[in-house]
């Protein structure tokens, strides 16, 4: 098989091929590329059809992400699973930078806007999304604030707090992406960044179900994440527990398990001990936040 030279987005040291797999949506085959030096896993060759790859169907849990529906999330958010992800993340940052009626705070990649919304209902700051899905036309005419691209030029260096949740791999340049974040935020702002993290496969990488390559094209480990950042202009920080992961550990445990409503049913789960099990596995919170310098 011909392996041209590639180098790591990241670090650019020269990559290795790990496999090529088939696309579960698409039919075409992908080509996974391991860095050895920063641990950074990335798709070579990206779909690039965004237009179709995040349409309508991908928002109504039709496309390449079937475990959950965003408009239906966002239409009944009260009896919805994602309330514990919005009610983490809401938690998460406050506990690291303290939130008042002066806080600025962007939701970037903000998908359904649903975050967005919690925190402008459940805190006193000033929240507001930015995404270029299909999703962000249904959510700014229900009264969500979401920014577009051209925007972005005219709010530099005014957010306290961004947030870009699950965001990160679907990215094909995620130095870049991270570069853009950091124009945004004040010096001494907080990123704060979810995402899979890669070092729990190590082996059995593709068993994961992370991997969906026609839209997860970057994969991170806490060293390739905390690489990246360093290049954007952020101080990486790793904390072995953040307030409000708890939360976010429980909604993923139930998207994955394919529950969308709550109930009293998984109400009286042991969550303390099943979210302290599934962090020791998944290693959710072994993943850097940024502050900008």
């Amino acid at each position: 098989m011909n392996d041209s030279p590639v180098p790591c987005p990241i670090c650019a040291a020269s990559t290795e091929l790990k496999a090529v797999r088939d696309g579960k949506f698409f039919k075409e085959q992908y080509r996974f590329r391991n860095c050895p030096q920063c641990r950074f896993i990335f798709v070579e060759n990206p779909s690039t059809n965004f237009a179709e790859i995040y349409n309508e169907a991908y928002y109504r849990g039709k496309g390449a992400d079937e475990k959950f529906d965003y408009v239906q999330e966002f239409d009944h958010p009260h009896n919805n699973v994602r309330t514990y992800d919005w009610r983490g993340i809401v938690k998460a940052v406050n506990a690291l930078k303290p939130l008042n009626a002066d806080s600025q705070w962007l939701d970037y990649g903000c998908g359904s806007g649903g975050a967005v919304r919690y925190a402008r209902e459940n805190t006193v700051c000033r929240a507001v999304g930015f995404d270029e899905g299909w999703m962000t036309g249904y959510a700014r005419a229900r009264g969500v604030p979401i920014l577009e691209r051209s925007d972005l030029k005219t709010v530099q260096g005014t957010f306290d707090v961004v947030t870009a949740i699950e965001v990160i791999e679907h990215t094909i340049d995620p130095v870049s992406v991270l570069k853009e974040i950091r124009t945004l935020l004040k010096p001494g702002g907080l990123l704060l960044v979810t995402t899979g993290n890669a070092s729990a496969f190590r082996k059995g990488f593709f068993e994961w179900s992370y991997v969906v390559p026609e839209i997860h094209v970057s994969y991170f480990e806490p060293q390739s994440l905390s690489k990246a950042m360093e290049l954007a202009g952020f101080r990486p920080e790793i904390r072995a527990s953040i307030p409000g992961f708890d939360d976010i550990l429980r909604f993923k445990i139930l998207k994955n398990l394919g529950v969308r409503e709550t109930s009293i049913f998984e109400k009286i789960l042991p969550w303390p001990l099943l979210t302290y099990a599934a962090n020791l596995r998944f290693k959710v919170t072994g993943h850097p936040i940024g502050w900008a310098t």
